[in-house]
């Protein structure tokens, strides 16, 4: 099967899925697209935790954890009492900011298009 054809797309393990896939939370991409635009790549869990409204800690360490074991962010543990966690983003988390930021730029130019959509189908999860 040639990469790109329509039979390798319609593949379950294909590209383009997998990469949905990745976004398929709501937060993973919010807290990518957090790490990179308003904290330079690098945050402590209760900078992130204050950075991103309607997140609980709860979901936001699960989200993290999911992040660290994809690779796309790394965790330091700095020796201070109490201990602060520092979350970074990996070169492949960087490659991930890209389509994020693609898309959270498409939101900013097409309000009325989200506004058109019928109730619920944005909904908040």
């Amino acid at each position: 099967m040639k990469p790109g054809s329509p039979e390798e797309e319609g593949r379950e393990d294909c590209a383009p899925r997998r990469a949905l896939d990745l976004f398929a939370t709501k937060w993973l991409s919010m807290v990518l697209h957090t790490l990179h635009r308003r904290h330079g790549g690098r945050a402590r869990t209760g900078v992130l935790l204050r950075s991103l409204p309607g997140i609980s800690k709860k979901m936001l360490t699960q989200t993290l954890r999911e992040m660290e074991a994809r690779r796309l962010v790394t965790r330091h543990v700095h020796g201070t009492v109490p201990p602060a966690v520092e979350y970074a983003l990996t070169p492949l988390g960087i490659r991930f900011i890209e389509p994020v930021e693609l898309l959270y730029d498409w939101a900013r130019r097409n309000p009325d298009a989200l506004d058109a959509l019928p109730a619920g189908a944005t909904s908040r999860w």
